[in-house]
């Protein structure tokens, strides 16, 4: 039998140079896309951090930690909504369940 929902983590790297207000619309915007099909119980701001290795010529990137309840495709919509928004450089989502 399928999951009705899962808990789901999704991390994502956005731009440094983005104003605090810009980052704080990505923050709302995309907490918005998961709580339309599901719950959200935390939204982690880490803040700038240094990366690893460069992406795009930028060393530094402001980290977010989302972690939510949802249905299969909201993650896959997610994930979607991260690879068109200008602002962020990196995302990724995991099924914690699993």
């Amino acid at each position: 039998m399928a999951k009705i929902n899962a808990n789901y983590e999704a991390l994502y790297v956005l731009k440094p140079d983005l104003t605090e207000e810009q980052t704080a619309a990505l923050v709302e915007r995309f907490k918005s896309v998961a709580e339309a099909n599901g719950t959200v119980s935390e939204v982690n701001e880490w803040g700038k951090r240094r990366l690893a290795y460069p992406i795009n010529d930028l060393m530094e990137g402001y980290y977010v930690l989302m972690t939510f309840t949802a249905a299969p495709a909201v993650p896959a919509e997610l994930d979607r909504i991260f690879r068109i928004t200008d602002g962020v450089m990196r995302s990724m989502i995991v099924c914690k369940d699993e």
